[in-house]
């Protein structure tokens, strides 16, 4: 976990605004969208995006949504658009769009695999439409992932939140990514909420479907990176451990560019 008194807080956010303004400059683009899906990584993301000047689209995508999701996804969009000029929204929602699809594909009779294959169905639609809307406005899209999901354990969707055009906090833990939210005011409701994805049309968090939090695997990510086994560490240390590194492990093809058959030159 971080340490705040080490963490640069001022200085990074300043980095983070900088480098975004000479990317979008540099590619001659007008502006960023993003997806606000009332979590902190979204909403620190397009406050970061807002801080540019440039214009900056947020994008509510409801899909079978707990309403508490979409209240805090309101509550930010509102708080941003106050204290910046440049900030305007539009919401689309794709639950008619997913339930069509679901009813012109064939269903499964092991649930486990069909609820995940539909919940990535989810993150690819909101996908598709951010792009949609970037092609209208002549602006890139802004990722949302922090350094453990999309680095450590590979917790996203691949072409679904993992398909941006740039990633501006990518490099910050979690515990970077709260700290900094922090510091540039996001509502008190998202700074508090469990993480979660929202793509099950229910409330569980991040924490229910890996089995560890975030604290847990930036530890892990850490002692990993040191070199350290499993056969170091003892009960629920061990368990976290063992943890991160499956995930790691099996979620390398997303975090990896796309494996390319190079042909021989002596066939070609």
């Amino acid at each position: 976990m971080t340490n705040s008194n080490t963490f640069q807080t001022e200085k990074i956010n300043q980095y983070i605004v900088k480098w975004l303004l000479d990317y979008a400059t540099n590619a001659k683009v007008n502006g960023f969208v993003v997806g606000i899906s009332g979590g902190i990584d979204s909403a620190l993301t397009s406050t970061l995006c807002a801080q540019t000047g440039l214009p900056t689209l947020c994008i509510e995508m409801p899909i079978h949504q707990a309403e508490s999701h979409v209240n805090r996804a309101n509550e930010h969009i509102d708080q941003l658009k106050k204290r910046f000029p440049n900030v305007f929204d539009e919401k689309a929602d794709l639950t008619p769009v997913f339930e069509m699809f679901k009813n012109q594909v064939p269903s499964s009779n092991n649930e486990a695999i069909l609820n995940l294959s539909l919940a990535n169905t989810r993150a690819r639609l909101r996908m598709t439409t951010l792009y949609y809307f970037a092609g209208l406005h002549g602006f890139i899209v802004a990722g949302t992932g922090n350094k453990v999901e999309d680095f450590g354990v590979g917790f996203f969707t691949k072409y679904g939140d993992g398909g941006v055009d740039i990633s501006p906090i990518a490099d910050l833990l979690k515990s970077e990514v709260r700290l900094l939210a922090d510091y540039l005011k996001v509502p008190e409701s998202i700074l508090k909420a469990k993480p979660t994805d929202g793509l099950f049309g229910d409330d569980r968090s991040d924490e229910d479907q890996i089995g560890a939090n975030y604290d847990e695997l930036e530890w892990a990510m850490q002692q990993m990176e040191k070199g350290k086994t499993k056969e170091d560490f003892l009960d629920r240390e061990a368990q976290v451990f063992s943890i991160y590194k499956r995930l790691n492990s099996i979620n390398q093809h997303k975090m990896n560019p796309i494996p390319i058959c190079t042909i021989p030159s002596t066939l070609k």
